[in-house]
Protein backbone atom coordinates (compact mmCIF):
# COMPACT_ATOMS: atom_id res chain seq x y z
CA UNK A 1 0.00 0.00 0.00
CA UNK A 2 1.61 3.24 -1.13
CA UNK A 3 -1.07 6.09 -0.56
CA UNK A 4 -3.89 6.36 2.14
CA UNK A 5 -6.15 9.04 3.13
CA UNK A 6 -7.33 10.07 6.76
CA UNK A 7 -10.47 11.51 7.51
CA UNK A 8 -12.24 12.58 11.03
CA UNK A 9 -16.22 12.03 10.79
CA UNK A 10 -19.50 12.29 13.36
CA UNK A 11 -18.56 14.31 16.23
CA UNK A 12 -15.53 16.22 16.83
CA UNK A 13 -13.65 15.19 19.84
CA UNK A 14 -10.35 16.79 21.57
CA UNK A 15 -7.66 14.60 20.45
CA UNK A 16 -8.38 14.40 16.94
CA UNK A 17 -5.83 16.70 15.57
CA UNK A 18 -3.16 14.76 17.50
CA UNK A 19 -4.77 10.92 15.77
CA UNK A 20 -4.25 13.25 12.51
CA UNK A 21 -0.68 13.85 13.35
CA UNK A 22 0.30 10.48 14.13
CA UNK A 23 -1.11 8.96 11.13
CA UNK A 24 0.63 11.24 8.92
CA UNK A 25 3.87 10.98 10.59
CA UNK A 26 3.64 7.46 10.89
CA UNK A 27 2.90 7.32 6.97
CA UNK A 28 5.96 9.67 6.57
CA UNK A 29 8.33 7.48 8.63
CA UNK A 30 6.75 4.18 6.68
CA UNK A 31 7.19 5.74 3.28
CA UNK A 32 3.75 6.07 2.53
CA UNK A 33 1.85 8.75 1.03
CA UNK A 34 -1.30 10.11 3.00
CA UNK A 35 -4.24 12.48 2.20
CA UNK A 36 -6.66 14.38 3.91
CA UNK A 37 -10.31 14.17 3.13
CA UNK A 38 -11.89 17.44 4.27
CA UNK A 39 -15.08 17.07 6.09
CA UNK A 40 -15.30 13.73 5.52
CA UNK A 41 -17.74 11.77 3.86
CA UNK A 42 -19.29 14.30 2.51
CA UNK A 43 -15.57 15.56 1.06
CA UNK A 44 -14.84 12.40 -0.47
CA UNK A 45 -17.74 12.52 -2.57
CA UNK A 46 -17.09 15.70 -3.66
CA UNK A 47 -13.08 15.09 -3.73
CA UNK A 48 -12.23 17.95 -1.32
CA UNK A 49 -8.64 15.69 -0.52
CA UNK A 50 -5.10 17.52 -0.17
CA UNK A 51 -2.16 15.82 0.22
CA UNK A 52 -0.69 15.92 3.89
CA UNK A 53 3.26 15.46 5.09
CA UNK A 54 5.00 16.29 8.61
CA UNK A 55 4.54 20.14 7.95
CA UNK A 56 0.84 19.90 7.47
CA UNK A 57 0.25 18.67 11.09
CA UNK A 58 2.99 21.00 12.96
CA UNK A 59 1.98 22.66 15.59
CA UNK A 60 -1.59 20.61 15.62
CA UNK A 61 -0.83 18.23 18.95
CA UNK A 62 -2.55 20.88 21.45
CA UNK A 63 -5.44 21.70 19.10
CA UNK A 64 -8.85 20.66 19.76
CA UNK A 65 -12.06 19.92 17.28
CA UNK A 66 -10.01 18.51 13.59
CA UNK A 67 -8.23 20.50 11.12
CA UNK A 68 -10.11 18.33 7.95
CA UNK A 69 -13.27 18.88 9.50
CA UNK A 70 -16.51 17.09 9.93
CA UNK A 71 -19.87 16.92 8.67
CA UNK A 72 -22.71 14.90 8.07
CA UNK A 73 -23.57 13.32 4.51
CA UNK A 74 -26.72 12.04 3.82
CA UNK A 75 -25.32 11.55 0.19
CA UNK A 76 -22.85 8.71 1.47
CA UNK A 77 -26.25 6.71 2.80
CA UNK A 78 -27.08 6.39 -0.83
CA UNK A 79 -25.61 3.91 -3.51
CA UNK A 80 -25.27 6.84 -6.07
CA UNK A 81 -23.19 9.16 -3.00
CA UNK A 82 -20.44 5.94 -2.71
CA UNK A 83 -19.53 5.33 -5.90
CA UNK A 84 -19.16 9.03 -6.26
CA UNK A 85 -16.96 8.88 -3.53
CA UNK A 86 -14.88 5.79 -4.70
CA UNK A 87 -14.29 7.27 -8.35
CA UNK A 88 -12.84 10.62 -6.61
CA UNK A 89 -10.54 7.68 -4.37
CA UNK A 90 -9.59 6.19 -7.71
CA UNK A 91 -8.45 9.06 -9.25
CA UNK A 92 -6.06 9.49 -6.41
CA UNK A 93 -4.81 6.44 -6.06
CA UNK A 94 -5.63 6.33 -2.92
CA UNK A 95 -5.63 2.37 -1.66
CA UNK A 96 -6.96 2.65 2.00
CA UNK A 97 -8.67 4.61 4.28
CA UNK A 98 -7.94 5.86 7.98
CA UNK A 99 -10.98 6.75 9.54
CA UNK A 100 -11.57 8.66 13.03
CA UNK A 101 -14.92 8.53 14.55
CA UNK A 102 -17.93 6.78 15.81
CA UNK A 103 -20.92 3.83 14.80
CA UNK A 104 -21.98 5.92 12.11
CA UNK A 105 -18.57 6.33 10.67
CA UNK A 106 -17.26 2.91 10.71
CA UNK A 107 -20.78 2.12 9.77
CA UNK A 108 -20.30 3.48 6.20
CA UNK A 109 -16.91 2.42 6.05
CA UNK A 110 -17.82 -1.36 6.34
CA UNK A 111 -20.50 -0.74 3.36
CA UNK A 112 -18.21 1.04 1.23
CA UNK A 113 -15.70 -2.04 1.82
CA UNK A 114 -18.35 -4.35 0.55
CA UNK A 115 -19.09 -2.66 -2.23
CA UNK A 116 -16.13 -0.99 -3.13
CA UNK A 117 -13.22 -3.69 -1.63
CA UNK A 118 -11.63 -0.45 0.02
CA UNK A 119 -9.89 -1.72 3.17
CA UNK A 120 -10.54 0.98 6.42
CA UNK A 121 -9.50 0.93 9.75
CA UNK A 122 -10.77 3.38 12.63
CA UNK A 123 -9.83 4.83 15.55
CA UNK A 124 -12.16 5.89 17.84
CA UNK A 125 -13.12 9.60 18.10
CA UNK A 126 -15.88 10.60 20.82
CA UNK A 127 -16.46 12.13 23.84
CA UNK A 128 -18.91 9.77 24.68
CA UNK A 129 -16.81 6.95 25.53
CA UNK A 130 -19.56 4.19 24.38
CA UNK A 131 -17.28 2.38 21.65
CA UNK A 132 -17.01 -1.35 22.42
CA UNK A 133 -13.45 -2.79 21.96
CA UNK A 134 -12.04 0.07 24.04
CA UNK A 135 -11.41 0.99 27.03
CA UNK A 136 -10.86 4.23 26.50
CA UNK A 137 -12.07 6.67 23.31
CA UNK A 138 -10.46 10.14 21.71
CA UNK A 139 -11.73 13.24 23.98
CA UNK A 140 -13.66 11.61 26.35
CA UNK A 141 -11.10 12.47 29.26
CA UNK A 142 -11.12 16.10 27.81
CA UNK A 143 -14.71 16.03 28.38
CA UNK A 144 -14.68 14.93 31.84
CA UNK A 145 -12.40 17.22 33.07
CA UNK A 146 -14.25 20.22 31.12
CA UNK A 147 -17.73 19.09 33.01
CA UNK A 148 -15.90 18.50 35.85
CA UNK A 149 -14.72 22.13 35.93
CA UNK A 150 -18.19 23.38 35.62
CA UNK A 151 -19.63 20.74 38.14
CA UNK A 152 -17.26 22.30 40.44
CA UNK A 153 -18.10 26.10 39.91
CA UNK A 154 -21.82 25.50 39.96
CA UNK A 155 -21.03 23.36 43.25
CA UNK A 156 -20.01 26.66 44.93
CA UNK A 157 -22.89 28.91 44.13
CA UNK A 158 -25.07 26.08 44.97
CA UNK A 159 -23.20 26.04 48.54
CA UNK A 160 -23.85 29.62 48.54
CA UNK A 161 -27.59 29.57 47.94
CA UNK A 162 -28.53 25.88 49.62
CA UNK A 163 -29.88 25.00 46.28
CA UNK A 164 -30.09 21.65 44.27
CA UNK A 165 -28.79 21.63 40.67
CA UNK A 166 -29.69 19.28 38.42
CA UNK A 167 -26.48 19.50 35.28
CA UNK A 168 -27.00 17.73 32.22
CA UNK A 169 -24.20 16.53 30.81
CA UNK A 170 -23.44 14.67 27.17
CA UNK A 171 -24.30 11.19 26.61
CA UNK A 172 -27.43 10.52 24.48
CA UNK A 173 -26.90 6.33 24.81
CA UNK A 174 -24.03 6.39 27.10
CA UNK A 175 -23.63 7.95 30.83
CA UNK A 176 -19.94 7.61 30.96
CA UNK A 177 -19.48 11.07 31.08
CA UNK A 178 -22.27 11.36 33.77
CA UNK A 179 -20.87 8.84 35.83
CA UNK A 180 -17.32 9.88 35.93
CA UNK A 181 -18.26 13.62 36.51
CA UNK A 182 -20.53 12.36 39.44
CA UNK A 183 -17.96 10.40 41.42
CA UNK A 184 -15.07 13.11 40.66
CA UNK A 185 -17.28 16.44 41.59
CA UNK A 186 -18.60 14.33 44.72
CA UNK A 187 -22.51 14.60 43.29
CA UNK A 188 -25.25 13.45 45.31
CA UNK A 189 -26.46 11.32 42.73
CA UNK A 190 -26.21 10.55 38.67
CA UNK A 191 -28.87 9.51 36.08
CA UNK A 192 -27.87 7.64 33.13
CA UNK A 193 -29.94 5.22 30.14
CA UNK A 194 -27.84 2.22 31.44
CA UNK A 195 -29.22 2.11 34.72
CA UNK A 196 -32.65 3.55 35.36
CA UNK A 197 -32.72 5.92 38.42
CA UNK A 198 -36.38 7.07 39.54
CA UNK A 199 -37.57 10.06 39.88
CA UNK A 200 -38.57 7.97 43.66
CA UNK A 201 -35.30 7.16 44.15
CA UNK A 202 -33.77 11.06 43.33
CA UNK A 203 -36.21 12.62 45.58
CA UNK A 204 -35.77 10.14 48.50
CA UNK A 205 -32.00 10.51 47.98
CA UNK A 206 -32.32 14.31 48.46
CA UNK A 207 -35.01 14.19 51.14
CA UNK A 208 -32.05 11.76 53.21
CA UNK A 209 -29.76 14.30 52.67
CA UNK A 210 -31.68 17.18 53.56
CA UNK A 211 -32.69 15.19 56.62
CA UNK A 212 -29.03 15.26 58.04
CA UNK A 213 -29.04 19.50 57.36
CA UNK A 214 -27.07 18.95 53.99
CA UNK A 215 -27.89 22.45 52.32
CA UNK A 216 -27.50 22.21 48.86
CA UNK A 217 -26.83 19.10 46.25
CA UNK A 218 -25.72 18.05 42.89
CA UNK A 219 -27.26 15.63 40.57
CA UNK A 220 -25.61 14.82 37.17
CA UNK A 221 -27.87 13.84 34.33
CA UNK A 222 -26.90 12.41 31.14
CA UNK A 223 -29.31 13.67 28.50
CA UNK A 224 -30.31 10.33 27.38
CA UNK A 225 -31.92 9.37 30.61
CA UNK A 226 -34.65 7.27 30.48
CA UNK A 227 -36.74 9.83 33.00
CA UNK A 228 -36.10 12.60 30.57
CA UNK A 229 -32.93 15.51 30.31
CA UNK A 230 -32.40 17.64 33.48
CA UNK A 231 -35.22 20.38 32.58
CA UNK A 232 -38.00 17.52 32.59
CA UNK A 233 -36.20 15.59 35.64
CA UNK A 234 -35.90 18.85 37.70
CA UNK A 235 -39.62 19.49 36.70
CA UNK A 236 -40.64 16.01 37.99
CA UNK A 237 -39.12 16.31 41.29
CA UNK A 238 -39.97 19.78 42.00
CA UNK A 239 -44.01 18.84 41.48
CA UNK A 240 -43.14 15.84 44.20
CA UNK A 241 -41.19 17.37 46.50
CA UNK A 242 -43.05 21.02 46.74
CA UNK A 243 -42.50 24.41 45.52
CA UNK A 244 -40.07 25.46 48.36
CA UNK A 245 -37.23 23.55 47.35
CA UNK A 246 -34.80 25.87 45.54
CA UNK A 247 -33.92 23.88 42.36
CA UNK A 248 -31.67 24.92 39.15
CA UNK A 249 -30.81 23.26 36.12
CA UNK A 250 -27.61 24.04 34.40
CA UNK A 251 -27.00 22.26 31.05
CA UNK A 252 -23.17 22.19 29.89
CA UNK A 253 -23.95 21.53 26.25
CA UNK A 254 -21.43 21.52 23.32
CA UNK A 255 -18.39 23.11 25.49
CA UNK A 256 -17.68 19.29 25.89
CA UNK A 257 -16.59 18.90 22.97
CA UNK A 258 -14.37 21.64 22.30
CA UNK A 259 -11.21 23.09 24.41
CA UNK A 260 -7.45 21.79 24.36
CA UNK A 261 -7.20 18.19 24.94
CA UNK A 262 -5.59 16.81 27.92
CA UNK A 263 -2.12 14.84 27.90
CA UNK A 264 -4.43 11.55 28.49
CA UNK A 265 -6.16 12.28 24.90
CA UNK A 266 -3.11 13.32 23.37
CA UNK A 267 -0.94 10.01 23.98
CA UNK A 268 -4.22 8.19 24.04
CA UNK A 269 -5.08 9.56 20.23
CA UNK A 270 -1.41 9.31 19.01
CA UNK A 271 -1.30 5.68 20.71
CA UNK A 272 -4.43 5.09 18.36
CA UNK A 273 -3.87 6.77 14.98
CA UNK A 274 -0.40 5.24 14.95
CA UNK A 275 -2.35 1.78 15.94
CA UNK A 276 -4.77 2.31 13.05
CA UNK A 277 -2.42 2.79 10.22
CA UNK A 278 0.07 0.35 11.07
CA UNK A 279 -2.81 -1.73 10.83
CA UNK A 280 -3.91 -0.91 7.50
CA UNK A 281 -0.37 -1.23 6.36
CA UNK A 282 -0.59 -4.83 7.25
CA UNK A 283 -3.89 -5.55 6.03
CA UNK A 284 -6.35 -4.90 8.83
CA UNK A 285 -9.39 -4.12 7.09
CA UNK A 286 -12.98 -3.35 8.71
CA UNK A 287 -11.69 -3.28 12.53
CA UNK A 288 -11.43 -0.30 14.95
CA UNK A 289 -8.23 -0.11 16.63
CA UNK A 290 -8.54 -0.03 20.67
CA UNK A 291 -6.91 -0.01 23.86
CA UNK A 292 -7.80 -2.62 26.32
CA UNK A 293 -5.99 -3.56 29.48
CA UNK A 294 -3.28 -0.68 28.45
CA UNK A 295 -3.15 -3.52 24.61
CA UNK A 296 -3.59 -2.25 21.52
CA UNK A 297 -6.45 -4.33 19.98
CA UNK A 298 -8.44 -4.43 16.49
CA UNK A 299 -11.84 -5.47 16.88
CA UNK A 300 -14.32 -5.90 14.20
CA UNK A 301 -16.74 -2.85 12.82
CA UNK A 302 -19.54 -5.58 13.38
CA UNK A 303 -18.72 -5.69 16.88
CA UNK A 304 -17.89 -2.38 17.93
CA UNK A 305 -21.36 -0.86 15.84
CA UNK A 306 -23.18 -3.55 17.22
CA UNK A 307 -22.07 -4.37 20.63
CA UNK A 308 -22.89 -2.84 23.62
CA UNK A 309 -20.42 -1.81 26.38
CA UNK A 310 -21.34 -1.28 29.44
CA UNK A 311 -20.98 1.35 32.49
CA UNK A 312 -18.96 -0.85 35.18
CA UNK A 313 -21.73 -1.70 38.16
CA UNK A 314 -18.50 -0.63 40.76
CA UNK A 315 -18.64 2.67 39.31
CA UNK A 316 -22.54 3.22 40.06
CA UNK A 317 -22.54 1.46 43.44
CA UNK A 318 -19.48 4.25 43.84
CA UNK A 319 -21.79 7.15 43.56
CA UNK A 320 -24.48 5.54 46.01
CA UNK A 321 -22.00 4.80 48.81
CA UNK A 322 -19.98 8.21 48.51
CA UNK A 323 -22.86 10.51 48.27
CA UNK A 324 -24.09 9.14 51.92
Amino acid sequence: MKKIAVFTSGGDAPGMNACIRAIVRGAAYHGVEVFGIVRGYNGMIKGDIIPLNSQSVSNIIQRGGTILKSARSKEFMTAEGRKKAYDKLQELGIEGLVAIGGNGTFTGAEIFYNEFKIPTVGAPGTIDNDLYGTDYTIGFDTAVNTALDAVDKIRDTADSHDRVFFIEVMGRDSGYIAIQCAIAGGAESVMIPENLTSVDEISAILQKGFDKKKSSSIVIVAEGDEEGNAQIVAKKIKDKMGENLDIRVTTLGHIQRGGIPTASDRILASRLGLGALEGLLRGEKNVMAGVVNNQLIYTPFHDTITKKKPVSEDLIRMVEILST
